[in-house]
């Protein structure tokens, strides 16, 4: 009985590693198992049926249990809606009465601010050295949302007189066609940031294209190196992610002060959370992040002073998690039917709006909060990485 219930658990457990390294969380069925500590000899594995209607729960002897690796389990972000929760807004008339409080922060308006300052330094740059920044983007595949967010840095950088360079490659393309393309542009002079636009199609292997991106070039700022650099103290990392970066700048430039305030992430994405909460150390601010495994997630949330929100789930954060007077960054975009819209749909953040702007001292709007942000900032990375390449750092 003991061998038959060990082979079931330990099935489970390689089923859903595999379904986590491939990245198919659509087709993760069931949870990952949950893992006890031993009590009298024996673990306790549950697993659950490939309905989700199902569940097992087995003793099996502690030496035979999987030792909890040193890094952890690599376990999928999941976020379930809360239970029985009203449609955002859910105030009550005498709250609906109650005014906005909450500054908006515009982060359409301050990233047209820093485009307008880029496009100054590029013009001087030109008048320096007669040569301009140069972004080169590597597109695979025919994602109508990836060629829409492309034709957007594209645009971007013809504002700012920035070289726009780019290739196209088929669906079908091999990792090793993939990879020429980015070692081409990081052999070419002329380009100063490369970047892959994600998601790529499932055959590849996305750590090992990212990771052959030249680190004088990852002005997405995903190189581990780069990554490695943020986190420590100390250590200056050549580019920061994007998105994470958009999130400091707005608190910046709108005067917001981290130094010694509570701080909750929520999200710890490699693309946005981890670094977003690396940057709030960096600011001296006291960080903690929530993550789709927290207890009681809504109670951290409450005490903190500044709220970064990263996971993608429309109207997660309503206004109880939220304590009077925060600043709330929003970085979500999650489209909801809207049948009043002409498209269907419109786009929320993360964050019950309506909510939530009763509730905090400032809040970013979705859309034009952190979007435009995420392009200005690789427009201000590739500016960095040619001020290095020519000298004018």
């Amino acid at each position: 009985m003991q061998s038959t219930l060990w082979k079931a658990a330990m099935e489970a457990l390689s089923w859903n590693a595999a379904a986590m390294a491939t990245g198919s969380l659509k087709s993760l069925a069931r949870p990952p198992p949950q893992l006890s500590m031993a009590v009298s000899g024996y673990s306790a594995v549950t697993w659950w049926s490939s309905g989700g209607s199902h569940s097992m729960r087995a003793a099996v002897p502690a030496e035979k249990m999987a030792r909890t690796p040193l890094l952890g389990w690599n376990l999928p972000e999941v976020w379930r809606p809360r239970p029985n929760l009203p449609p955002c807004p859910a105030l009550s008339e005498k709250d609906l009465a109650v005014e906005p409080i909450a500054a908006v922060i515009d982060g359409k308006a301050i990233a047209q601010e820093i485009k307008s300052e880029i496009a100054g330094e590029v013009s001087r740059m030109r008048d320096a050295v007669g040569k301009v920044p140069g972004l080169a983007v590597v597109l695979v595949g025919a994602r109508k949302d990836s060629e829409t967010y492309v034709r957007s840095k594209k645009k971007a950088c013809e504002e700012v007189g920035i070289k726009s360079l780019g290739i196209d490659l088929p669906e079908e393309s091999s990792e090793d066609e993939v990879l020429r393309a980015v070692m081409m542009f990081n052999d070419d002079p002329s380009v100063h940031g490369v970047l892959v636009q994600l998601p790529l199609p499932r055959h590849l292997c996305e750590e090992n294209i990212l990771n052959a991106v030249s680190i004088e070039k990852d002005v997405d700022g995903f190189h581990p190196l780069n990554i490695g650099r943020l986190a420590m103290q100390g250590r200056e990392p050549l580019f920061v992610p994007c998105t994470p970066k958009g999130c400091i700048e707005l608190l910046i430039r709108s005067g917001i002060d981290m130094m010694g305030k509570k701080a909750v992430v929520i999200g710890r994405s490699n693309i946005v959370g981890a670094p977003a909460a690396m940057l709030l150390q960096r600011h001296n601010a006291t960080v903690t992040i929530v993550h789709s495994y927290t207890k009681n997630a809504e109670d951290i949330t409450r005490e903190a002073d500044i709220v970064i929100s990263a996971v993608g789930v429309a109207n997660l954060v309503r206004g109880d998690w939220l304590k009077p007077g925060a600043v709330v960054i929003d970085v979500g975009i999650n489209p909801v039917e809207d049948p009043n819209s002409k498209r269907g749909y419109r786009l929320v953040g993360d964050v019950c709006y309506e909510e939530a702007s009763r509730i905090v001292s400032a809040i970013t709007p979705v859309p034009g909060g952190v979007g435009p942000m995420t392009i200005a900032m690789l427009l201000s990375n590739t500016l960095e990485s040619a001020k290095r390449a020519y000298g004018l750092a």
